[in-house]
């Protein structure tokens, strides 16, 4: 089977993202200057009308809202078996709340994994759908994230119901 790519760019609080679906199904989110940022020729032909993109965008609308806290949208994780254990359990992770890396490592039967889990949060291919930025260091202090620090800041200040500017 042909693995057919089409993407669009939308509007958020935290600037433009780039949502790329895979054979019609939600497979990326990116922001600008992500790190681990895929060659944007991987994202196929720009295709706002697809059905997956008004979907995916309304439900973000309604997150950025506060009228939403759970996405409930089918995905294509493209990883390695490690990394897809981790980011469907960081799909696991309640609105508002965070989780230590080393905690997720104990959650998924692999206490000694904490780094491996940090490097597989970071290659998370959909950001804030599987929310990585809800994982946090052992002391609860904002470490690395692939949007950034602001945008982690902003985003759990904003889940959290604090004044979150970006």
């Amino acid at each position: 089977m042909d693995t057919l790519r089409t993407h669009t760019v939308i509007d958020s609080p935290i600037g433009p993202l780039t949502i790329v679906a895979t054979n019609g199904v939600l497979s990326g989110l990116y922001m600008v200057k992500q790190r681990h940022l895929p060659a944007e020729e991987t994202f196929g032909d720009r295709d706002p009308d697809a059905g997956v993109f008004a979907e995916t965008a309304r439900q973000l609308k309604e997150y950025f809202a506060g009228q939403r806290r759970v996405f409930d949208l089918p995905v294509a994780f493209h990883g390695t078996p490690f990394q897809q254990r981790v980011w469907a359990a960081l799909r696991e992770i309640p609105y508002g709340e965070t989780v230590s890396y080393g905690r997720l490592a104990e959650e998924l039967g692999r206490p000694a994994a904490a780094r491996a889990v940090g490097l597989a949060n970071g290659k998370n291919p959909i950001s804030v759908i599987v929310p990585c930025h809800r994982v946090v260091g052992s002391t609860g202090d904002l470490t690395g994230y692939g949007g950034g620090l602001e945008r982690k800041r902003y985003l759990l200040d904003f889940e959290r119901g604090g004044d979150a500017l970006f």
